[in-house]
């Protein structure tokens, strides 16, 4: 019984660090993406700094590369090469890790 519970803890912790990493990568550029016209460049380099610090920390290294670089794109006031580091970072991102389907457990 404890083995099952061990990982089913080890799963939680794996999802939990998904989400916090992840998925908030995610969330934060496409709020970003889609609200750039309001945003000053200077609050998009910033949010595109802690997204790239996010990939980075979960292990994916060319998202996270691709979002510094876009990041230095906005500083250069390079809208379209911003927007083309973006969009690619975001499909390396999306084929990036993806938390394994919950398997259906029997409990008794």
């Amino acid at each position: 019984m404890e083995i099952s519970r061990k990982n089913l803890r080890n799963e939680v912790l794996e999802r939990i660090k998904y989400v916090k990493t992840c998925v908030m990568a995610r969330e934060l550029c496409l709020l970003v993406r889609t609200n750039r016209a309001v945003l000053e460049p200077s609050d998009v380099e910033e949010v595109c700094r802690y997204i790239s610090a996010l990939c980075k920390e979960e292990g994916c290294g060319e998202p996270s590369e691709l979002c510094m670089k876009a990041a230095k794109a906005v500083s250069s006031v390079d809208e379209e090469k911003y927007l083309d580091l973006c969009a690619q970072s975001c499909v390396k991102c999306g084929e990036a890790k993806r938390p394994l389907p919950k398997k259906d457990a029997y409990v008794a």
